[in-house]
């Protein structure tokens, strides 16, 4: 009896662990997704002031824990990709990326 209930333990608690990566891992995407937009936003809005518009990108991104790994400015659109560290949990030790575009519709 006892080594079933050490078993079930067993399961719980490495569900426990899966479930918590799982839940860092989407909470470091939401992160890395909020970044991006904000960083295009900041791009654009740079665009419109004529001022260094992948820096202000950079400086966004930066302030929410982000690194801008891509800029591209075409016309008055901006592209922007952003990448956050993801979970380093059990072994898992990708960082999570998010792009996000802002312009002109």
């Amino acid at each position: 009896m006892s080594l079933v209930v050490v078993a079930c333990v067993g399961v719980l608690l490495l569900l426990g662990a899966a479930l918590g990566v799982v839940g860092a891992m989407v909470r470091a995407h939401r992160q890395a997704q909020s970044a991006a937009d904000l960083a295009a936003l900041a791009v654009a809005s740079a665009l419109g002031w004529g001022g260094d518009a992948c820096a202000a990108g950079e400086g966004i991104a930066a302030a929410n824990d982000a690194r801008l790994v891509a800029c591209e400015v075409e016309g008055r659109e901006a592209r922007v990709r952003v990448e956050v560290t993801g979970p380093h949990w059990l072994g898992q030790d990708a960082d999570l990326a998010a792009e996000s575009r802002a312009g002109p519709a």
